[in-house]
């Protein structure tokens, strides 16, 4: 007998036992126990999932906020007072303290709380045991305390915002000596700690559930799910687990590091820092690079572990709705694979600008082109999926061709600033707040929408109507586009980021109607979200009943469970996989379940 066989006997045994203990108890949950201290990995997905939502409506109108200050300098708005407060807002303006306090938070809150934990803390939650075959996570426990880590997180970081001080307000990467000294600016004091003690929470929220996505995968497969049958989403997700778990304890040191310097006169990132008023601190020998590659050391991996899962479901999503088999799954594979090493290697590529010896820079030029490879396979192989494929244009469908399209688009500006000789003048401009949010933020979130349209049968029996989500897709997508390519211009002309008000500069005043534009479309985006949240929740309880199994005509393992499952996923025994999870339009069939034996007379794929 192999081992492989062996392996598999043992994980058949394991499940078998598990489904026993959940037939003993899943009939005495209570109301707490089922929805609040959840260990069912399809309840905390959706904890995942509407946390998630909440903190992208506090960050997208946070974006909001400020657009109107960049937009309509001169403009005073009354309403602002009465709704933020003296902080905030001054006779109709948003002060310059409430408006690098506003994108500081918009870009924490959009990055770690809704792309990372909103994206894989949903998508891994919810779909590896299902696609794998398991009756929950390896350790549901270990589970939930991933998702009370993250509200913890939330609640410390909102409640930042509540501080006399205001929140911290030195950019989303924290860049000592801002972050470092108390006295750099009211944002650095009490809402600086508070941000620190969130992150911290967040990262351990990040690792208990990394590790437990990864011993899940690699121990609690079903009877022949091998690794080269699993489904791309958990290839995806798997490897965004391994990233995690790789990169973050490194920014969780080089914030244990901060904390030090902020409250017990340590000189980690201090030296020669002179303050008005004050004269020169006593701090020497620190260097605030070192927080930059630590930062970035993550930073740059975190683009990743934001992206991998969205291109996993992507490549899901384009293969159910084309009717075809993926293109190259081996090569995706390894594409991913590819991408999850170099990730760790590009890091540098944020530093072209801090005095960085150019020999090592060119280095760090030679990586970052090349990561565009894997980039580049990926991309030829969704398009060679969609090739000739008798396409549906679901929702779900919309938003991940809508996602490739981003991908793109948004991935080649990335080689301008990935070469250091332009870098040197597209740096802190426009041209790099562009590129980032189409190729990660608005790419991410495409994949994001697709995940949710394309699953949200399974995870609550009923269908999301499909008119809105047309709307929905065809309103952002565009929206997306007229908000962030035309700052590329505006970059390429040398407009800075996070300027507080242009108007004053001889040389933007020229961008004023520019400003003006994608203000005006960023308030209409946001405005059109509230559409899928009105379908989100509307559909929940009164949209229209799954009534069979497979709506989608899917090959993987999570529509072979009921259309509601329990806790423990199958009723009665798992089932035993015989094939990949691609077999779309095989010899005349339409699609073959994962769970179909090989017949004798079959093609080999």
């Amino acid at each position: 007998m192999s081992t492989e066989a062996i392996l598999h006997s043992n994980v058949g045994t394991s499940h078998d036992v598990h489904g026993d203990h959940h037939e003993h108890h899943h009939h005495h949950e209570t109301f707490i126990t089922k929805y609040v201290f959840s260990q069912d990995h399809k309840m905390i997905s959706k904890q995942f999932l509407i946390t998630g939502m909440v903190w992208a409506l506090i960050g997208g109108f946070m974006s909001v906020l400020f657009r109107l200050q960049l937009g309509f300098p001169d403009t005073a708005f009354p309403w602002l007072d009465d709704l933020l407060g003296k902080f905030w807002a001054e006779k109709g303006h948003i002060t310059p303290a409430g408006y690098y306090a506003l994108v500081t938070t918009h870009g924490t809150v959009l990055v770690f709380f809704v792309l990372t934990a909103g994206l894989s803390g949903t998508f891994a939650n919810f779909l590896i045991p299902l696609q794998i075959g398991a009756r929950d996570m390896a350790s549901p426990f270990m589970n939930m305390l991933s998702y009370w880590f993250f509200l913890a997180a939330s609640i410390v970081m909102l409640s930042s915002v509540f501080v006399e001080t205001g929140p911290f307000s030195g950019g989303w990467t924290a860049y000592p000596p801002l972050s470092a000294l108390g006295d750099a600016s009211p944002g650095s004091r009490s809402g600086m700690d508070m941000w620190l003690i969130a992150m911290a929470l967040f990262v351990v929220s990040s690792l208990l559930g990394g590790l437990n996505y990864i011993a899940t995968v690699l121990n609690m497969r079903t009877k022949g799910m091998s690794m080269t049958r699993l489904p791309l989403t958990i290839w995806a997700l798997f490897f965004t687990a391994v990233l995690g778990v790789l990169s973050f304890p490194v920014l969780l040191s080089g914030f244990i590091l901060l904390i030090f310097d902020r409250n017990f006169g340590t000189s980690f990132y201090l030296s020669d820092v002179f303050i008005n008023g004050v004269g020169a601190l006593p701090n020497e020998g620190g260097s605030a690079i070192l927080f930059q590659h630590l930062f970035w050391f993550l930073g740059h991996p975190e683009v990743y572990i934001i992206l991998l899962p969205a291109m996993g479901m992507v490549s899901e999503i384009l293969s159910i709705n084309s009717r075809k088999p993926i293109f190259g799954y081996m090569a995706m594979v390894a594409s991913l694979f590819a991408i999850c090493s170099l990730a760790f290697l590009v890091w540098a590529h944020h530093m072209f600008v801090t005095g960085l010896n150019p020999f090592l820079g060119s280095i760090f030029v030679l990586l970052t082109l090349l990561i565009a490879l894997p980039s580049s396979i990926k991309v030829f192989n969704w398009l060679t999926t969609l090739w000739r494929g008798n396409i549906r244009f679901t929702p779900a469908m919309m938003f991940a061709i809508g996602f490739v399209s981003m991908f793109i688009s948004g991935g080649l500006t990335g080689i301008w600033v990935g070469n250091s000789a332009l870098d040197i003048h597209l740096h802190d401009t426009y041209f790099v707040i562009a590129h980032f949010h189409i190729v990660m933020g608005v790419a991410s979130m495409f994949g994001m929408f697709a995940g949710v349209y394309h699953w949200f049968p399974k995870m609550y029996g009923r269908h999301l109507n499909n008119t809105l989500g047309y709307i929905h897709f065809w309103a952002t997508m565009v929206g997306a586009y007229l908000i962030f390519w035309p700052m590329h211009y505006e970059g390429l002309a040398g407009m800075p980021r996070r300027y507080y008000d242009y108007s004053i500069w001889e040389s933007f005043k020229q961008f004023a109607e520019l400003n003006k534009f994608i203000s005006t479309v960023a308030i209409i985006v946001f405005a059109v979200q509230f559409l899928f949240l009105i379908n989100f929740f509307f559909s929940i309880w009164k949209g229209r009943k799954v009534t069979e199994k497979n709506p989608w005509g899917a090959t993987t393992l999570e529509w072979t469970t009921p259309i509601n499952p329990g806790h423990g996923n199958w009723e009665g025994e798992i089932p035993e996989v015989h094939r990949w999870a691609y077999d779309y339009g095989k010899d005349g069939k339409d699609f073959i379940s994962q769970t179909t034996p090989i017949g004798e007379d079959e093609s080999q794929h």
